[in-house]
């Protein structure tokens, strides 16, 4: 059952604080009647094509977990398509992100699988995502002009293009030190040197009791080591160079519709001219904005990546918050309709889905 415990209470206070944060810095100069006028003058039958692009987006991503799945089960689309809906519709709802949890847990109990398994093939499947969207943010921002005088305030900040080329500098650094790991994390004998040392790690507590040093290696150490193991099943889809280079195109595929569904929905917004990279840079923007902790469904820190996002591109205010406001409502609310027709489709009580044990 989805109770409130502490930690969940903590996230939920962090996201809060987060959320509230970011809605007022991009609000504060936003007249609010104006932005309601704005948004009477949308044309919003550009709605329905968007909408059409991000689902198949999910249906990319369902295929893509599929693929990954493989060392630990061969499934069918539809018994990765439900959990990953599921699972959206879940963090988009409840605090705390439950649905990264619930999406592994549900096909867990289903397919009678080892749960540490498939969970570690979610946190393969989030790998994938991270890697595209690097390296998609770093093309962008390395080839899209940017008005050299371009100065936006933040608080006490300002975003500048100087600031920009320094932080595609660093997301390569980044990109590269994620792709170093995996590739040392997906070899069994670099793997076997990384848990020898994580269980000799509470020797070099010296000073501390030996009973507490095999209490750590007993519990913590082994955890993590196993942990790396279990990463390593599904890093295992890696090293078939014919399924890695699928996971890739479907990763950067999936990004770039939901790049075309933003710049599809800014047809029907008056004031809105951008071009395809410059939505899909906007769409990545929002994506780093929602990493950080929120309320569910992202209210505040959404808002905030997407008004950043084309004010770098030189839309007013208004306009940046009229189009992030309706983008984010008209995607929102349907994955959160599809995960519950999924929930009763395969029969999973909606208040249990986030337990491996009770995923029924």
């Amino acid at each position: 059952m989805i109770n409130l415990n502490r930690r969940t209470c903590i996230s939920l206070a962090i996201g809060l604080i987060f959320s509230a944060v970011a809605l007022y810095f991009t609000f504060v100069n936003i007249p609010i009647r104006e932005l309601v006028e704005y948004l009477k003058d949308i044309n919003y039958w550009w709605v329905v094509p968007s909408l059409i692009v991000a689902f198949l987006s999910y249906v990319l991503r369902a295929v893509r977990w599929q693929i990954i799945l493989l060392p630990v089960k061969k499934t069918g689309f539809w018994n990765s398509f439900h959990p990953v809906m599921i699972g959206f519709m879940l963090s988009s709802v409840f605090p705390g992100r439950v649905g990264e949890i619930a999406r592994p847990a549900i096909f867990y109990k289903r397919e009678g699988v080892e749960f540490p398994k498939v969970l570690a093939t979610a946190g393969i499947d989030r790998i994938f995502d991270a890697v595209a969207l690097l390296a998609i943010f770093i093309y962008i921002l390395a080839t899209v002009n940017i008005d050299p005088s371009l100065d936006i305030v933040f608080g006490n900040y300002h975003l500048t293009p100087a600031l920009l080329d320094g932080i595609w500098k660093a997301a390569l650094k980044f990109s590269a030190a994620i792709i170093g790991m995996i590739v040392l994390i997906s070899f069994s004998t670099t793997r076997a040197m990384f848990n020898r040392i994580i269980l000799k790690t509470p020797d070099a507590l010296f000073f501390t009791g030996q009973p507490f040093r095999e209490k750590l290696r007993a519990g913590l150490c082994t955890r993590i080591a196993g942990l790396l193991d279990n990463l390593a099943v599904g890093f295992d889809i890696l090293k078939n160079p014919f399924y890695l280079v699928v996971c890739l195109l479907l990763s950067f595929a999936l990004w770039a519709l939901l790049g075309f569904a933003l710049w599809l929905m800014t047809l029907g917004f008056p004031g809105v001219e951008i071009s395809f990279l410059q939505a899909f840079a906007v769409e990545i923007i929002i994506c780093f904005f929602i990493m950080l902790p929120s309320v569910p469904g992202y209210w505040g820190l959404w808002e905030a990546g997407g008004v950043f996002g084309l004010m770098i591109f030189g839309i007013p205010a208004k306009e940046a918050a009229g189009l992030t406001l309706s983008y984010h409502f008209f995607h929102l609310v349907p994955v959160i309709i599809a995960g519950i027709m999924s929930a009763v489709i395969v029969g999973v009580k909606l208040v249990n889905a986030v337990s491996p044990e009770a995923a029924d």
